[in-house]
């Protein structure tokens, strides 16, 4: 990361705007791929970096506290749809319920690439007494959709093909995605987090059209969307990082500097984006700029729930550089699922746009206001549950995201206040009998 430079990044061969979402009626299809396919490699291995201590609270969890909110809420009574990889069945998810597949042929509940588990643990894992590892939200369940695989591909073919609409680099694309949005939904999910990306450099066509429709389906039936920024890696599909020429210009006139796309993070009218941070707060190097981040939360050091057994993980295993720390925008994503949940438990008459606001308005914004890399800035789960929200519209340029309650006076002030009243009357009255007595007489 470049500190205290301007880094002028050039200019889209064609500026582009927000995602318009085509109208008609929510996509279906069957729970099932769309195309016979197999396992091609072997399942990622979960480990640890050498010296963990897993006794410590989580980076995030630090970062975020959320068991300080935990006063307030635990999340009981929300339905979180994890559309990812799968779900591997764990003590310490007691909630989780199966969501079908449009990977394979399981119910849901099988996670050969880790990432899933992961994901639902940051958002729901509950305490134990043999570490210091919590999920956000203990008391939501947790609705697993099988939709994309790393270890999958189409039966017969070789390695993953150069598809824009892929949302994995092995199997699953936009228009399964969107088949399982709207089946989340219509299985009572009050939250759903989709730590994925359709990624392509402005231009190219990404076909995702079936998901803005299913991601206004899911709005206007009162669930909130979180979706992770994105990931950029030179050898990627997102190779390419948004900027813009003016770090002073207003977030809404970045989409003239984008460069690259990501769908379903883009379609920001519809979904929660979330950007990621380091363990020191600051904008991390991997995660995908754009107008369209609302948010951020921790991406870095990630630890959460090992898919083949009961313990934790924090590492992937490299065949040839070792444990890998766990890193990404997929990981920032479930912090605020996890937080939305705790925000519908305590406040379930709030509507899904209301919801979306609060996250924004409450979260940690820098004093010169929101921008592309983090939005609004980290989220705050105490403040999302207790603060007073000002009644005035997220302006670009706000900075002061709430308004904290008023300082509570320990000393009892009564009397005082009621000697001063009297006073004041008395001397009001005196001034109204001296106008009197000066007053001319009147001649009858």
């Amino acid at each position: 990361m470049v500190v205290g430079a301007i880094v002028v990044w050039p200019a889209p061969a064609a500026a582009i705007g927000p995602p318009v979402v085509a109208p008609g009626p929510p996509p279906t299809g069957p729970v099932a791929p769309m195309d016979p396919t197999e396992q091609k490699t072997v399942c990622a291995q979960a480990t640890t970096l050498p010296g963990t201590q897993f006794q410590r609270p989580s980076a995030g969890e630090t970062m975020l506290d959320y068991r300080a909110a935990w006063r307030f809420s635990r999340g009981a009574g929300q339905r979180v749809a994890v559309i990812d990889t799968g779900v591997s069945p764990n003590p310490r998810l007691p909630a989780l319920q199966p969501g079908g597949d449009y990977v394979s042929s399981s119910d849901g509940l099988t996670d050969c690439d880790a990432h899933g588990t992961l994901v639902a643990g940051i958002i729901a894992a509950t305490p134990s007494p043999a570490d210091g590892f919590s999920g956000v939200a203990p008391e939501a369940a947790i609705l697993s959709i099988r939709q994309n695989s790393g270890v999958y591909a189409v039966k017969g073919t070789g390695a993953a093909q150069e598809d824009p609409n892929a949302t994995s680099a092995g199997y699953g694309n936009t228009r399964t995605l969107a088949y399982a949005i709207v089946r989340a939904v219509d299985l009572g999910a009050t939250v759903v987090n989709l730590s994925e990306a359709a990624c392509a450099p402005v231009g190219t066509n990404i076909d995702d059209d079936a998901v803005g429709q299913a991601l206004r389906y899911a709005f206007e039936r009162n669930v909130v969307v979180v979706a992770a920024a994105g990931n950029v890696a030179p050898q990627g599909k997102c190779s390419a990082q948004n900027g813009t020429t003016d770090p002073n210009l207003p977030v809404a006139d970045a989409w003239a500097t984008v460069r690259t796309v990501a769908s379903p993070a883009w379609f920001s009218d519809y979904v929660l984006t979330v950007g990621a941070v380091t363990t020191t707060g600051q904008p991390a190097d991997f995660s995908l700029h754009g107008p369209w981040v609302d948010v951020a939360a921790p991406g870095e050091q990630i630890t959460s729930l090992s898919p083949t057994g009961p313990g934790l993980m924090n590492a992937w295993l490299d065949p040839t550089a070792g444990p890998v720390p766990v890193n990404g925008t997929s990981f920032a994503a479930p912090y605020v699922s996890g937080v939305v949940a705790l925000l519908r438990s305590r406040f379930p008459e709030m509507s899904a746009g209301e919801v979306m606001e609060r996250i924004k308005r409450t979260a940690r914004t820098a004093a010169s206001g929101p921008d592309e890399t983090v939005g609004y800035g980290v989220v705050d789960p105490v403040a999302a549950l207790t603060f007073q929200v000002p009644a005035q519209s997220s302006a670009v340029g706000a900075t002061h995201a709430v308004i904290g309650p008023a300082p509570v006076d320990s000393v009892d002030h009564r009397a005082r206040n009621l000697g001063l009243i009297v006073v004041l009357a008395c001397a009001v009255l005196a001034g109204v009998a001296i106008s009197v007595l000066k007053m001319p007489t009147r001649e009858r």
